[in-house]
């Protein structure tokens, strides 16, 4: 991000075919799909990772803007953001992935339930752990790109567990991050107060090229809700997570 960005209200996002200064593709409502064929990402790993922090207005108030305006050089310091910080909002984000495999077999891979999949074995996605407090590090679950003709869809969503929604106070991304080739973005940028769970983007292996395409669809409800959006056809009942 630009340094002027933390100034100025950001623009519509654009696509970026990765450069330089970026190296990274935004997919937007305008640029909503990328390929990764094109990319050269079809092999290794593919590494999609959930982060967020709280928005600042949440934590600060008018007190902290008031005194960015007496001291204005506090304009140029970063905020310190902390998601962790339990006198905050009490959000746990999760990161899951519906997917349907070539041979009919679909499943949920997520921290709900412990369904963390396999990597080396169908479905080829695995849940590298469950952060229940925004630590830096987010939420990781990879993908076998080796795997790629045994997949035919797959739709990674995120949802709130068992708190109150708090989608608009988050900033929210998702990033893959391809064996090669640029990362691609999605930011959950989208306000929805109400909202419990939000389809962020399907890859679609299409005559066996992978197809990203950038979501974004808030619902109120949970899986079973995104499920029947997305013609899954699966049976879900009540999950729990055990303590942390």
């Amino acid at each position: 991000m630009a340094f002027w960005d933390g100034l100025f209200p950001r623009r519509t996002a654009q696509f970026e075919s990765g450069n330089s200064a970026t190296n990274s593709i935004v997919l937007s409502k305008r640029n909503a799909t990328v390929s990764l064929n094109k990319q050269g990402a079809l092999s290794g790993n593919l590494r999609v990772n959930l982060s967020w922090r709280m928005r600042t207005s949440d934590i600060g108030g008018r007190s902290r803007q008031s005194g960015r305006l007496l001291r204005p050089l506090k304009l140029f310091q970063p905020d310190v953001v902390q998601a962790h910080t339990q006198g905050m909002v009490n959000v746990d984000l999760d990161l899951g992935c519906m997917y349907e495999l070539t041979d009919g077999t679909k499943g949920v891979v997520q921290p709900l339930g412990n369904l963390i999949g396999d990597l080396n074995a169908a479905p080829y996605i695995r849940l590298s752990g469950d952060d229940r407090f925004g630590a830096p590090s987010g939420e990781t679950v990879y993908v076998n790109l080796d795997k790629r003709d045994e997949i035919k869809r797959l739709l990674f969503f995120v949802y709130i567990y068992d708190q109150t929604p708090a989608f608009d106070r988050t900033h929210a991304k998702v990033t893959l991050y391809p064996g090669n080739g640029p990362r691609i973005e999605i930011e959950l940028d989208e306000r929805a107060p109400q909202a419990r769970s939000c389809a962020v983007f399907t890859v679609e292996n299409v005559k066996g090229e992978l197809i990203v395409r950038r979501e974004v669809k808030f619902v109120y409800g949970f899986q079973s809700e995104l499920d029947r959006m997305y013609g899954f056809g699966m049976q879900w009942g009540r999950g729990y997570k055990t303590r942390a």
